[in-house]
Formats: C-alpha cells, sequence, structure tokens
C-alpha cells in the first residue's frame, strides 16, 4: 500500500510539484483546500505523513502542529522559505520530525519520508513498553504512567525518554540524544534539547518522575532511581 502524504501549503504551484514528485515515488498525495479547517481534512485524509507550510492563511503551521499534536502523532515534516534557527526550533518543540527549507530537492525530501515512516514502523514493531523505577512508557500511544495515573506525551518527549529508558543509569550523550531527536543535529541550537527537558520535567512533575531525570553538566542526562 503507498504510503498517503497530506499537503498543507497554499502554494498551488508547490502543491502540483509535490504531488508530482511524490506520485513518482510511489506515494499518494492530498492538499489542503480549506485552510480554516486543517485539524478536519488531516483526520479526513488519515496520512501517514505531513507536510506543513509556516505562512498560511488564517492561522500558522505551528498553530496546525500544536492542533494535530493534541490528538495524534503523524508525522510531520515542515517546508518553509523560514531558515530563521527560532523558527526551527519552534517547530520542533510543537512536535515536528524535521524541517526543510525551500526550496528544497524533491528526491531528498522523498527519501527522508520514506526513511522517516520506514524507522516508524520499524519501532511500531519493536517492545512497545519499557519499564523503570515502577513506571512504564508506551512508545506507541505516547504516555508516562505510574500508580494508575498517566500523562500523554509529545512525540520528542517519547523519544527522549524511549532513550534514557533503553540505558538506564547510564549516561547518554547530550550529542547523541540530538541525533536520535533530530538525526541531523547541525542546525539545531543546543538550548533545543534544554525546552525540551524543562517541558518534560514540568510535565512529568505530579507523577513524580522528574526526580529520576538527572543533568550532568557538559556531559549528558541519565535516569537515576
Amino acid at each position: 500500500m503507498a504510503y498517503k502524504i497530506f499537503i498543507v501549503e497554499d502554494n498551488p504551484e508547490i502543491v502540483a510539484l509535490l504531488q508530482k514528485g511524490l506520485s513518482s515515488w510511489g506515494m499518494a498525495a492530498a492538499s489542503c483546500h480549506d485552510f480554516n479547517q486543517v485539524s478536519e481534512e488531516v483526520a479526513a485524509y488519515d496520512p501517514d505523513l505531513i507536510l506543513m507550510d509556516v505562512n498560511l492563511p488564517f492561522h500558522n503551521g505551528f498553530f496546525w502542529t500544536q492542533q494535530i499534536r493534541s490528538r495524534d502523532n503523524t508525522p510531520i515534516i515542515f517546508l518553509s522559505s523560514r531558515d530563521e534557527d527560532s523558527d526551527q526550533i519552534m517547530a520542533m518543540n510543537f512536535g515536528a520530525d524535521d524541517y526543510i527549507t525551500k526550496p528544497f530537492n524533491l528526491d531528498l525530501l522523498a527519501a527522508k519520508i520514506q526513511a522517516l515512516l520506514r524507522r516508524q514502523h520499524q519501532s511500531a514493531g519493536s517492545s512497545q513498553r519499557l519499564h523503570f523505577a515502577g513506571y512504564q512508557l508506551d512508545i506507541l500511544d505516547n504516555t508516562l504512567a505510574n500508580d494508575g495515573a498517566s500523562i500523554t506525551l509529545s512525540k520528542n518527549e517519547t523519544k527522549l525518554l524511549h532513550h534514557l529508558f533503553s540505558h538506564p543509569q547510564q549516561l547518554v550523550a547530550r550529542e547523541d540524544i540530538i541525533a536520535d531527536l533530530w538525526e541531523d543535529g547541525e542546525f539545531i541550537d543546543r538550548n533545543t534539547l534544554s525546552v525540551t527537558l524543562a517541558r518534560l520535567r514540568t510535565k512529568s512533575a505530579p507523577l513524580g518522575f522528574d526526580r529520576h531525570l538527572q543533568t550532568v553538566k557538559g556531559k549528558g542526562l541519565m535516569l537515576r532511581d
């Protein structure tokens, strides 16, 4: 079955280019028609992956990514002419999986899409739940639970904890975490991981999990009993 890609882009020329190119790679691609109903159109199409522009009518791509992330974890790749680090960091913190600046190489984009979806499916086929100190991390439902209580995680928060749960009581280098979360860490400001970790600490505090997240200054992170 062909991968289904949903394009949230208001430039019809770029939409046509993407649809033609993705079709040549064996993917099915549909585009948004009502930019005031992006979430509803995404839900109706039920794509495997979303291509999201930043500058859109009514609301920007950050807004719609936040709306989509509140409901599911469909992979999202930003395509934007805005190349400021702050835009890229904001996209990642709202739950984007990648950020590609325009103009882009279509073959490279298609390869990134296929690699991202392949990794997602491989992850789904691996162990779904990991445990540490009485806590359960569900990497498919993106939840962290303990004693009947649970919190919902963003995709990057889940990936961060998956890395730490897979190496309990071990120091995990900051560079390794960035590579795992964002693959190409060259364009990621080092503060991005700190922001993600700070939000995770705050979110997990009601479960008492924040005390297990230890930062080793200048080196990385680790889970401690």
